[in-house]
């Protein structure tokens, strides 16, 4: 079995979401999804609308994702790929380059980001919308 792991917030989910899930889960049998921690958002100075245990919830009722994953530190994706015998690390290209460390753990594949659709522009949209 080829299994496959991205890493993310996966706050205010859309469709360039799904698009990344989906074409992940394409490049293997089993799609593992690292979520950021609460307490792991805190450290980056990032604020989630949805809780991880809600993000959680609404990743695992998604048919793409097999299994999902607490992200609590920047270093543990070498232990995750080690852990969970990943066989392809996958990240949005916007990362490109970030994570050429873990190619001597397994394939480093990083996807092109879905046009036209990102959670900081709904952000952005609904300020205007609230402030305009």
């Amino acid at each position: 079995m080829k299994k496959v792991i991205t890493y993310g917030t996966f706050d205010l989910l859309h469709w360039g979401h799904i698009n990344l899930l989906k074409r992940a889960k394409d490049l293997g049998d089993y799609l593992i999804v690292a979520i950021s921690s609460d307490e792991f958002n805190e450290i980056k100075n990032k604020e989630a609308y949805h809780s991880f245990e809600n993000r959680k919830m609404i990743l695992e009722a998604i048919r793409y994702v097999d299994e999902v994953i607490a992200e609590d530190n920047w270093e543990q994706k070498v232990e995750d790929v080690q852990k969970h015998d990943i066989d392809v690390f996958v990240m949005g290209d916007d990362w490109e380059g970030k994570f050429d460390f873990l190619k001597e753990y397994c394939e480093v594949v990083y996807l092109p980001r879905t046009v036209g659709i990102s959670t900081s522009k709904i952000k952005d949209d609904l300020f205007d919308v609230n402030n305009g």
